[in-house]
């Protein structure tokens, strides 16, 4: 599995760093940061839960 975001698609809603704090992170000016573009099977289907809560649908999966 691959995480991938549209940066121009993105609002950086946070909702995924809420679901998925070890992979996504929001900085100080809002930008989204993947930490972990290939996640571990643990944190696999927050992951998944995460990529189908985007509001803008900014995130998608390569399984």
């Amino acid at each position: 599995m691959r995480v991938k975001v549209d940066y121009l698609v993105c609002e950086a809603n946070g909702i995924c760093s809420g679901l998925a704090p070890e992979v996504f992170e929001l900085d100080d000016d809002e930008n989204l940061h993947i930490l972990l573009p290939e996640p571990p099977p643990e944190a696999r289907d927050r992951v998944r839960h995460a990529v189908r809560s985007c509001p803008k649908a900014a995130l998608s999966l390569e399984e």
